[in-house]
């Protein structure tokens, strides 16, 4: 799938500022609205071209619809269990995800939870 110029994109949930930092200069307009109801996901997806969730958007059917230029939905995150796939898919939505992105928290979490034991 040949993605068109990007150049607005919805981050819906919160992420590390980095993130924004990262699209921005990459010549990106870039919107951080985390918290949106379904109603305010629906009137603010309309011109983006793309969008990146993490859990708790989610990405149905009448939202793809609503969005008039997405291209692009990126999950930060492990699975894309809260995108509808096959909706995306018809449209010509890409949809991509982050599957190691937690690798190194995991670990982390598991050596301090180990040295805790430990004690």
């Amino acid at each position: 799938m040949a993605l068109g110029k990007l150049q607005k994109v919805l981050i819906s949930d919160s992420l590390d500022p980095c993130c924004r930092e990262i699209l921005q200069a990459g010549g990106l307009r870039v919107q951080e609205k985390p918290g949106l109801s379904k109603e305010e996901l629906l009137r603010e997806i309309r011109d983006c071209d793309g969008l990146i969730v993490r859990s708790a958007t989610k990405v149905t059917a009448d939202v793809l619809a609503a969005a008039e230029r997405l291209q692009v939905v990126g999950r930060a995150g492990t699975g894309v269990d809260n995108v509808d796939v096959e909706a995306a898919t018809r449209k010509g939505v890409l949809v991509m995800n982050t599957p190691t992105g937690n690798s190194l928290s995991a670990a982390e979490l598991t050596c301090g939870m180990i040295l805790c034991l430990a004690r």
